[in-house]
């Protein structure tokens, strides 16, 4: 893979470096995320197009509701491009070449929420943050966590994503 392009929400980044302790690159982070990801699917692609934006409660709340028809605000909404079969269709259409272009989709993230739950879950603000992402990205991949199958499939994923770049449970060792 030789390009991720990211539109990241300058907020996030920001917000970030605002509430951890050491000054954070947010985009290597997040560029690791999708190669592992992309990696563990079995993907390879010359660029790939994702946006990671930030909204408040009120505006997650009203996206979730919009799109979702659930009425209450939550930590992370994923708006893929593509489904799960999909994905798979075009990894058979492309099989042993790569894609040269693939827009992933949208990652909106409501830090607020992330925060409360680092704290509610004791696995500190950048994880809480990685973690949202690296669940988004899986959403944009097709996965989902709606059936307790898909679900175990789905954390086993992010975990070992959130592994390979060092990052894990507050009270796991490293």
């Amino acid at each position: 893979m030789n390009n991720i392009q990211i539109d990241l929400d300058k907020r996030i980044s920001e917000y970030v470096n605002k509430n951890t302790i050491e000054k954070i690159d947010i985009n290597k982070y997040i560029n690791d995320i999708v190669i592992n990801a992309l990696n563990l699917n079995n993907i390879v692609v010359n660029t790939i197009y994702i946006s990671i934006q930030s909204a408040s409660r009120d505006e997650i709340r009203k996206l979730n509701f919009e799109y979702r028809n659930i009425d209450r605000a939550t930590d992370v909404l994923s708006f893929p491009i593509f489904d799960r079969n999909e994905i798979e269709n075009l990894k058979k259409i492309e099989e042993n070449k790569k894609f040269r272009e693939l827009e992933l989709g949208d990652i909106i993230l409501c830090l607020d929420i992330i925060k409360e739950q680092s704290i509610e879950y004791k696995t500190g603000l950048l994880r809480e943050i990685l973690y949202m992402i690296t669940h988004g990205v899986c959403h944009l991949l097709g996965y989902d966590h709606i059936e307790e199958e898909d679900k175990k499939k789905m954390r086993m994923i992010e975990e070992e994503i959130l592994s390979n770049l060092g990052v894990f449970k507050s009270d796991e060792k490293k």
